[in-house]
């Protein structure tokens, strides 16, 4: 996993559920084509145009890779947005069954950091390559902040047997 930047126009970030040769490989091509939209459109791009080529990139490629992207940004049209593209993976069952049951709009940057941070360790906690630490990136209209919690500061919010 890891947190790449799409847009140098636009607070645009993606993170890849892949590995990182792939995600490379696929964030070049996207920022190729961002950087080719915003010309055609005359402005920055958009969060959702930058969560729709990544989707597509990785449905052309589906024979190649098995990948997924969270695309997260802030844009003139919509503000602070984040789009999942489907993804597999063993812990994602985890993240989709918290959203599920957790997700509330409008929650303030402290709720949303905690409930990501949340969401993130019970999917590491059942993945066994998924690493220890999570990386949280928050985008607002002013600046990009870069959020680090090692994993001795997760939330343990899973039974895990004594080997």
């Amino acid at each position: 996993m890891g947190i790449r930047h799409l847009s140098k126009h636009s607070y645009i970030r993606s993170l890849s559920i892949i590995s990182s040769f792939h995600a490379q490989a696929v964030t070049k091509m996207a920022k190729f084509q961002l950087s080719f939209h915003s010309i055609q459109m005359e402005s920055p791009p958009l969060v959702k145009a930058a969560a729709s080529i990544m989707r597509e990139l990785c449905y052309s490629n589906k024979e190649e890779l098995q990948a997924g992207f969270i695309t997260a940004g802030w844009d003139r049209k919509k503000g602070p947005q984040v789009i999942l593209s489907p993804f597999g993976g063993s812990g994602n069952t985890y993240i989709y069954g918290y959203v599920d049951a957790k997700f509330k709009p409008d929650m303030s940057l402290e709720e949303a950091t905690q409930f990501s941070t949340n969401a993130l360790a019970l999917a590491m906690g059942r993945d066994n390559v998924s690493g220890s630490v999570v990386h949280l990136v928050v985008i607002t209209e002013a600046e990009v902040k870069h959020i680090v919690v090692p994993g001795d500061k997760l939330p343990k919010l899973f039974y895990s047997p004594p080997l």
